[in-house]
């Protein structure tokens, strides 16, 4: 046991560094989102989603420093993340939609000027929609519609249709099944 201490004594430390730190700026980032959400009225819910996001980020991020920690080579890293990546990308080409939601959804943690409750009109000549958010999720708004229809609408659209506010916390909790 000594031994096995005394060969890897370097990258211990290191790595021990490298989890504290990362730790660091987790909290720091969790603790941000959690403010900037509490701010803008948003629920927890959407700040600890957001705050898996960067969680994930993170541990990639701390996987690619401790392989170079361990002593792997420029190129091996190289050769293993490009791989990984060139799968990922194909992937997500092939559901660009949902990568397209989920994006959506961070953009509107941040920048979403409506919350749970407001009754909203979204411009869509085709279908137009009127009704109350009920909940805003990674892919899609949860609408309730004043005839009680419970309907989902993605992300990605209400980022890209006019919407306007028709009324600010229109949510009445006796309606909510």
């Amino acid at each position: 046991m000594n031994s096995i201490f005394n060969n890897y004594q370097d990258e211990i430390i290191s790595t021990t560094i490298l989890l504290i730190v990362l730790f660091i700026i987790r909290a720091i980032i969790v603790i941000t989102v959690k403010r900037i959400g509490r701010k803008s009225g948003t629920t927890e819910a959407r700040a600890g989603l957001i705050g898996r996001y960067a969680t994930v980020t993170l541990v990639l991020i701390a996987i690619l420093i401790e392989a170079f920690i361990l002593g792997a080579q420029t190129r091996d890293v190289t050769l293993v993340f490009s791989s990984v990546f060139a799968v990922i990308g194909i992937a997500l080409f092939a559901i660009w939609s949902i990568l397209s939601n989920v994006t959506s959804g961070v953009i509107m943690f941040f920048s979403f000027p409506y919350k749970v409750g407001d009754k909203i009109k979204i411009h869509d000549k085709d279908c137009p929609v009127e009704a109350i958010i009920e909940d805003i999720r990674a892919f899609q708004l949860i609408l309730r519609e004043d005839n009680g229809n419970l309907m989902t609408y993605p992300n990605n659209l209400i980022l890209q249709k006019a919407v306007t506010l028709l009324q600010k916390d229109a949510l009445d909790d006796s309606t909510i099944l």
